[in-house]
């Protein structure tokens, strides 16, 4: 395509507000006020922003597990201002959610990518996992109202449960679940299978978001 062509075709809608995808792995938010997003997300904005850290005094995220979200240690930070912010995460998928004020998600921490400023967070530490499975040991709760963008590596499975998943492959489940963990019995000594630490998901309803993927 020639260059006019290009240009045209790939140029951001600036007519919307909130969330919207600029394309499969780019998120396009309309900031009027404030929207936290993952520290280090940012790619480019228009208008009028500042940004700024957040820290646990704050009711921030700093009990993510640092490495795994963040090399400088702050792994979300909050835009305020006017005008329209553009995140990514590493060519991950963006996944749109609306959270009612009575739905909320658990979301594994490196895949928060954002949210709005009405929607209420804290941190959980799933303790059962232990060590094993570093990647899994920290979940953000959000609960609504409002829009939510997670990040997957391809295209996501939504499964209900009952279900077993791999702790480094799943991205979110419904906060009416409380998983478990177990070591897969049917792994023989001096046997290696990399599936040796697992997820069950129990219960009648609800639902579990992996991805192709194991982080």
């Amino acid at each position: 395509m020639d260059l006019e062509e290009f240009v045209h075709s790939n140029e951001p809608k600036a007519d919307h507000s909130g969330f919207e995808k600029a394309n499969k792995r780019l998120l396009d938010i309309a900031v009027d006020g404030t929207v936290m997003v993952k520290a280090g997300s940012m790619i480019g904005y228009t208008g009028e922003l500042t940004f700024t850290g957040k820290s646990s005094a704050e009711g921030g995220l700093t009990g993510f597990v640092k490495d795994a979200v963040s090399s400088e240690g702050t792994p979300v930070m909050e835009a305020e201002g006017e005008g329209h912010l553009y995140v990514a995460d590493q060519g991950k998928k963006v996944q749109l959610l609306e959270l009612d004020s009575d739905q909320s998600i658990s979301v594994n921490g490196t895949d928060v990518l954002a949210f709005e400023s009405t929607v209420d967070y804290e941190i959980n530490t799933i303790s059962s996992l232990s060590e094993v499975a570093a990647g899994g040991l920290t979940n953000v709760y959000l609960t609504g109202p409002g829009s939510v963008a997670i990040s997957t590596h391809g295209d996501p499975l939504v499964m209900t449960p009952p279900v077993v998943t791999d702790p480094d492959a799943t991205v979110a489940w419904s906060t009416n679940l409380s998983p478990s963990f177990a070591t897969n019995k049917t792994i023989e000594i001096g046997q290696t299978s990399g599936e040796s630490i697992q997820m069950e998901f129990t219960g009648s309803d609800g639902f579990v978001v992996v991805q192709p993927y194991e982080e």
